[in-house]
């Protein structure tokens, strides 16, 4: 009896010892693992390159399993990419007007938003009506970014790209022709030179559109003037006075002849 009762307590002993053991491995190894979670915590704060280096290891994991996974890589910033706004933001006359061109013309008022906004900015800078400018633009395209003609006119203004390279040097090059942003920009520039050569708006419009040497524009002032009569109304309707002082009258559209008018006068104009 005496011997089954020492031989339990050398087996609790030794358990003991065992669990003791353990602990103390387990403790120093959890304070070893903390101490090097803290030196590697300390070497990213003071080398931000090594921080860096592994944000761009990791990210770059990260993606290849996000391509393997659906076949294409998360893109959490690819919004800032779009052209859009929310129209709601915009000052009341222009939002009318965003609204009005997108309902007319089938095309999603956020991106027309910005166009807006960008018109009504760059008209105030050029002393041109904003409504002439977004008038000119659903002419030429009906507000499509990628539209281009038989000729060679591309982008929302339908700017002759070839005889304009130039004007888009300071947006990174020709290819900045289906930037939204940047044809407008460039649009307006060409339409100002136009205007002050002729020196009205009906005749900076043939200049525009290369029929400044012709009998006839096939009536395309006169569509760009009576879509800027309308779209002043829009504008006079939301409650606001006008931006600019410069208003065109509605204006019958003249017949098209058997051939329009192709932007080539503008390839000798010097513009």
């Amino acid at each position: 009896m005496k011997a089954r009762s020492q031989a339990f307590t050398g087996l609790r002993t030794f358990a003991t010892d065992v669990a003791n053991g353990f602990f103390e491995l387990t403790h120093s190894s959890l304070a070893l693992l903390g101490l090097a979670v803290a030196f590697a915590a300390l070497a990213l704060v003071m080398r931000p390159d090594l921080r860096q280096m592994g944000e761009g290891e990791l990210m770059g994991w990260l993606q290849e399993r996000q391509v393997a996974m659906d076949g294409f890589a998360t893109e959490p910033f690819a919004s800032e990419r779009a052209t859009a706004s929310n129209p709601k933001d915009l000052p009341t006359e222009q939002a009318a007007v965003a609204y009005w061109l997108s309902k007319k013309y089938r095309v999603a008022p956020e991106p027309l938003a910005v166009l807006v906004s960008e018109a009504y900015a760059i008209g105030a800078r050029t002393k041109l009506d904003p409504t002439l400018i977004l008038s000119v633009m659903a002419v030429e395209s009906s507000f499509n970014p990628f539209a281009q003609s038989n000729v060679g006119a591309q982008g929302l203004m339908q700017v002759m790209t070839r005889v304009h390279t130039d004007k888009y040097e300071d947006f990174g090059g020709r290819f900045a022709a289906f930037d939204p942003v940047a044809n407008l920009r460039v649009g307006v520039k060409v339409l100002q030179e136009c205007i002050a050569r002729a020196g009205s708006v009906e005749g900076g419009l043939r200049f525009y559109v290369g029929a400044a040497n012709l009998p006839d524009d096939a009536g395309y002032a006169g569509k760009v003037l009576a879509e800027h009569f309308r779209l002043r109304q829009v504008a006079n309707a939301s409650g606001k006075a006008p931006v600019l002082a410069t208003r065109a009258a509605p204006v019958q559209a003249t017949p098209a002849p058997a051939q329009q008018p192709e932007k080539v006068a503008l390839l000798g104009d010097g513009l």
